[in-house]
């Protein structure tokens, strides 16, 4: 597994103090290209680890899989001109199993996708509307508002590479009623994060995630909540703002979003219904808005 952070040397300037040289520990952030029965399919930038993971997350949220009996190997290969015989970590090869298709031609990203953007390239703005084959909107599962609050502290907690750099998004899965973590990945990008998480219960066949909360250290996008849709998980929280196509989609899924989860508050954003507390009790529903001129 290649290097999670690095040392590099740096210039340290604060105005009216002066300068000192000192080694900063920065993450990594390294092309994967994900090959499906050796045939490229995207490359993405990642920190390296997991890569197993990422790929088959990547692939659920892309509807090429649904389960993890749908793939039969992952592996790492060899690079263009080493004929196969010297093993990089920046070549993921899946093999589908015989009854999964491959992938349709179109579903090819057009170029690189970002550590910032696991979107960009799609060959149409409708091949993001994916149609997911885990139902989230019948999850009877509710989860205490309380209990939701320790989310962001627990999952900071376990972001060991995000200590040393401060550069690593978070995603983790816990366990709606008792609130056991059940996994945590760090990632430069927040969408490959959540790939790893999703990949973790893929290979571990535990998809649909029912019942669960995706935590993520950062905001909401349309792509985060995609993901969760495409897992079957029912509600994603984040500790910041959510994008208003991201609200959107979470309304039209039945996902439970939850965006500002700051200490003891917290902005409920869509199936609110799913969020349990004595302070709700009796609500009005906000007046809308009149739009901003």
């Amino acid at each position: 597994m290649g290097q999670i952070t690095r040392r590099r040397p740096v210039m340290k300037l604060v105005l009216g103090e002066g300068a000192v040289r000192k080694t900063d520990t920065l993450a990594v952030e390294e092309p994967l290209e994900i090959r499906v029965a050796s045939s490229p399919l995207a490359v993405t930038m990642r920190t390296p680890g997991h890569d197993r993971e990422l790929a088959a997350g990547f692939l659920v949220s892309e509807g090429i899989i649904a389960r993890g009996e749908d793939i039969r190997t992952a592996i790492h290969c060899g690079g263009p001109g080493t004929g196969g015989t010297e093993n990089t970590f920046n070549i993921m090869d899946v093999a589908l199993a015989p009854h999964v298709p491959p992938p349709a031609p179109e579903a090819a990203r057009n170029f690189y996708t970002t550590s910032s953007c696991g979107l960009c390239g799609k060959a149409s703005i409708e091949a993001v509307h994916t149609v997911s084959r885990h139902e989230v909107a019948t999850d009877p599962v509710t989860v205490d508002a309380g209990l939701l609050t320790t989310f962001p502290d627990r999952l900071r907690e376990r972001q060991a590479a995000f200590e040393k750099s401060g550069g690593l998004h978070a995603a983790a899965l816990f366990d709606a009623a008792s609130g056991e973590l059940l996994v945590v990945r760090e990632d430069v990008g927040r969408h490959n994060a959540v790939d790893k998480v999703v990949g973790w219960a893929t290979l571990n066949h535990r998809l649909p995630l029912r019942g669960t909360v995706l935590q993520v250290s950062g905001r909401a996008s349309f792509e985060l909540v995609q993901k969760a849709v495409m897992a079957g998980i029912p509600v994603l929280a984040a500790v910041s703002a959510p994008s208003s196509l991201a609200v959107e989609l979470a309304e039209s899924t039945g996902l439970t979003l939850v965006g500002f989860l700051r200490g003891r508050s917290m902005n409920v954003y869509a199936a609110s219904h799913r969020i349990l507390s004595g302070d709700v009790q009796g609500l009005q529903a906000a007046p809308e808005e009149a739009p901003v001129a």
